[in-house]
């Protein structure tokens, strides 16, 4: 896996080989006969290796570096001292643990002190976190560490309002939640007039 896993979550290494493609079309089958049906029917024989190209598609994530998207920055942009804020970035995601879909919508700003990246940067850090396995609690924290670890701005931002499907179409299956988490890093932490005017834009 490539070095940004370590950004994404702790935890013990997988050490096993990745699985063919054959293999993981054949964990598809199976599923397919847990829920009583026949992988060998007209309409399911090339179901398996659409779902394993589905997943190349889902959770590409894990084979890109959101570090290395930030890694070009502007340093020509002089004398700006404020918030740098992209909203309404949508999302879907995977929850870790039904691996059903999330959908959601993240904000995203940083308070630049040396570095600037390119607007369209943060979005794609977005995608590359939530395109993996993810709690939403650790997607934000790990949006917001990667920016912070990277750029060394005075401080950053990341608004996470999603709803999960894990919870609206099975278990409590309460369909108008969402679930909104935050962090915080540096100024947009520490000072409570910054961190309230980043979620008075969010909302503005």
């Amino acid at each position: 896996m490539v070095s940004s896993r370590i950004v994404e979550m702790k935890q013990d290494k997988d050490t096993s080989p990745r699985p063919e493609r054959a293999q993981a079309e054949e964990a598809v089958r199976v599923l397919l006969r847990y829920i009583g049906e026949n992988p060998a029917r007209e309409g399911l024989i090339d179901t398996p290796a659409r779902v394993v190209r589905a997943y190349d598609e889902f959770f590409e994530g894990y084979t890109q570096n959101p570090e290395k998207e930030l890694s070009k920055t502007f340093e020509d942009i002089e004398n700006f001292d404020d918030i740098v804020l992209v909203k309404g970035i949508e999302f879907t995601s995977h929850c870790e643990h039904h691996m059903v879909p999330i959908n959601g919508m993240a904000h995203v700003a940083y308070w630049p002190d040396k570095k600037v990246v390119g607007i369209s940067k943060l979005a794609r850090i977005v995608d590359i976190f939530s395109r993996r396995l993810v709690s939403q609690e650790n997607m934000t924290r790990n949006i917001a560490e990667c920016i912070d670890k990277t750029l060394h701005p005075k401080g950053v931002a990341v608004f996470i309002d999603a709803d999960h499907q894990c919870m609206s179409i099975r278990g409590v299956k309460k369909r108008q939640s969402s679930t909104v988490t935050t962090t915080f890093t540096g100024i947009l932490k520490e000072s409570e007039s910054a961190q309230r005017r980043f979620l008075e834009m969010i909302r503005s």
